[in-house]
């Protein structure tokens, strides 16, 4: 079998196995290949795969195609896109203050590298335009009801900005809801002085360390329910750690900064 190269990435502990299309053909990227390398068990372990073709490198674009743990194909990932730019910055493709654009299934999505430090990258991206529904939806677990937000930031979330005895039910219960038919990103928001803490169960991974376009939803419905300031940053604390994530007034386009460092390289066959 034919041994490959691969570099196990991680922002915030959302981990991530880059693979460069130049040595992973895209015939080889399938739900098969993620379920194997990410089991944490018998694989290498991740949350999903990163496949990056830099085809367009010279022109300052990169394509990203990401695959959950499970197989699934997800349309954005906000770390897996911070770990992307980290890795080219290692492959010194990348420097402090350049700017790249990587293509993602949900789009372009503009990132800059704003410092490097012990070898971890601060990575600002431009995540596109939150669209936060107008009004909440209700769930009811265990005899209690929660308002669910919906926002799309190139891939679902429901926000619930109210703490839980029962979590896993609260997110069966986002779930099945109707205004999510491919599935969705819950997260579970409590609100303190300076921003929000995040618990997130992530489509296709189950609960994670850190969610970027989670953190940048958790944001925009801040926003959309008076709980934030629009073109104020604030931080949003996940259980990696956090991110600060500025949603812009008017526009509600979406600005999300933070690290990204390799934890090890090596080959699979």
């Amino acid at each position: 079998m034919t041994e490959r190269a691969f570099a196990k990435y991680e922002g915030l502990g959302n981990d991530f196995l880059v693979l460069d299309a130049a040595e992973w053909p895209a015939a080889e990227l399938t739900p098969q290949l993620a379920r194997r390398l990410c089991d944490r068990h018998r694989g290498v372990g991740g949350d999903g795969l990163l496949w990056v073709d830099r085809g367009a490198m010279a022109a300052g674009r990169v394509g990203l195609v990401i695959l959950n743990a499970d197989g699934s194909r997800p349309e954005m990932c906000g770390n897996g896109v911070r770990c992307v730019a980290a890795w080219l910055v290692d492959r010194g493709e990348l420097a402090v203050g350049d700017a790249l654009v990587v293509e993602s299934d949900a789009g372009p999505r503009p990132v800059r590298v704003r410092a490097v430090r012990d070898g971890v990258a601060e990575v600002e991206v431009a995540m596109g335009r939150a669209a936060v529904t107008d009004a909440a939806s209700v769930v009811d677990v265990g005899g209690a009801q929660r308002a669910v937000r919906a926002v799309d930031m190139g891939n679902p979330h429901g926000v619930v900005f109210a703490p839980t005895d029962d979590p896993m039910g609260l997110v069966r219960a986002v779930t099945a809801l109707a205004v999510f038919p491919k599935g969705v990103n819950v997260e579970l928001v409590a609100t303190e002085a300076d921003g929000f803490r995040v618990r997130v169960h992530e489509r296709g991974v189950g609960w994670t360390q850190a969610c970027g376009t989670g953190a940048c939803a958790v944001a925009a419905a801040a926003v959309a329910e008076g709980r934030w300031r629009a073109g104020e940053p604030v931080t949003v604390r996940l259980d990696g750690g956090p991110l600060v994530i500025t949603v812009a007034e008017g526009s509600w386009e979406v600005t999300m900064t933070g690290p990204a460092r390799r934890a090890f390289a090596g080959t699979v066959g």
